[in-house]
């Protein structure tokens, strides 16, 4: 025998509360107690009900969907398309903000759908993808800064929420961190542990957070009688970092501290430190930047800046869900502190 699918009416009883009221929570009604809200997801839970997501799109309007959008730069071709998906599925970056953003989202019975805008014809799909109503909005992750993605969003006056400030200027809102005060945060930490011939690498510096992390290095070191760093760019890659690494080395041996602009390159820099037989952080000492998976994987375990991604995300999700509802028409932006977490790396 066929077991009959939860309902609204099962769960009111076990909650113990009427089924407008439940109705409203499953609908994200605003205008119910929080502890209310609180025993309607607990009896929910405890009775399997799934809301029927086509009759609730009926009732609101809406698609109860996001689309998470990577928007990138590249050709046309297959081949590259695929290989920008793998390098972004790859990032440890990544996981931590889909995780933060389904973490958002879940509770409130929404669903993200990843969608990649490497291209020209890719970002006019997202476009029209919203325009359809297919989602209800975006967040929207830059990863080159001449992104056209959006102002072609805000310019249709689609709901959108970027992570970073825009490099282009755009009517969006966007949630990002206090890099400049991360990056003081680094020179600081080098500073008081003695070390003198300091080097940074950055990330891309077309980049709006590769350029104030480089900035905000440069003045604190300023500030405490160094006027000259050492620099050369990176790509946010390990691969780039001990690149980059070895070519500082090459014209300067007496290097003893390094910050570089993500984990992913600090672990690329103690990759070339150990083969060149300086020794982390005796001889050389490091400091990364996000606090990501790579900074636990490194040996030794990195000292790096905390980008706290999930909450970021969350962050973006929940503006977001204020504009899809109305609740807020003109753009706003949300700062996010950094911190120092050290380890055994500086």
């Amino acid at each position: 025998m066929t077991r009959q699918a939860p309902t609204l009416e099962d769960v009111a009883r076990e909650a113990g509360v009427s089924r407008a009221t439940v109705s409203r929570v499953v609908n994200g009604i605003r205008n119910v107690d929080p502890a209310i809200q609180a025993a309607v997801r607990g009896a929910i839970e405890r009775t399997g009900y799934a809301p029927n997501r086509a009759a609730r799109s009926l009732v609101t309007r809406r698609a109860e969907t996001i689309a998470l959008v990577v928007s990138g730069a590249g050709d046309d071709s297959e081949s590259e398309q695929n290989l920008f998906a793998a390098r972004v599925l790859a990032d440890p970056f990544f996981g931590r903000v889909v995780s933060g953003v389904v973490g958002f989202l879940r509770p409130r019975s929404m669903y993200p759908v990843l969608m990649f805008a490497e291209t020209g014809a890719a970002r006019r799909d997202v476009v029209a993808y919203l325009r359809q109503g297919s989602a209800d909005g975006a967040l929207i992750f830059s990863t080159h800064a001449g992104d056209p993605l959006p102002a072609m969003l805000a310019e249709e006056s689609l709901p959108c929420v970027l992570f970073g400030r825009p490099a282009l200027p755009a009517p969006v809102s966007y949630v990002d961190l206090a890099h400049r005060d991360g990056a003081r945060l680094a020179a600081e930490h080098l500073l008081a542990r003695g070390c003198r011939r300091v080097a940074t690498i950055t990330g891309p510096l077309d980049l709006p957070a590769a350029q104030e992390r480089l900035t905000g290095f440069q003045d604190t070191m300023a500030r405490h009688g160094h006027p000259y760093v050492l620099s050369a760019e990176g790509g946010f890659t390990a691969d780039s970092g001990a690149s980059a690494m070895a070519g500082l080395l090459a014209g300067h041996a007496d290097i003893d501290g390094v910050f570089a602009a993500n984990d992913l390159m600090a672990q690329g820099v103690c990759r070339t430190l150990h083969e060149s037989g300086r020794r982390v952080p005796d001889d050389v000492a490091v400091i990364g930047f996000d606090d990501s998976s790579p900074a636990y994987d490194c040996r030794p375990p990195l000292t790096t800046v905390r980008q706290p991604m999930e909450e970021m995300a969350a962050a973006m999700a929940r503006l977001l869900q204020e504009q899809i509802e109305g609740g807020r028409t003109r753009p706003t932006s949300v700062i996010f502190d950094a911190e120092l977490v050290v380890r055994a790396s500086a």
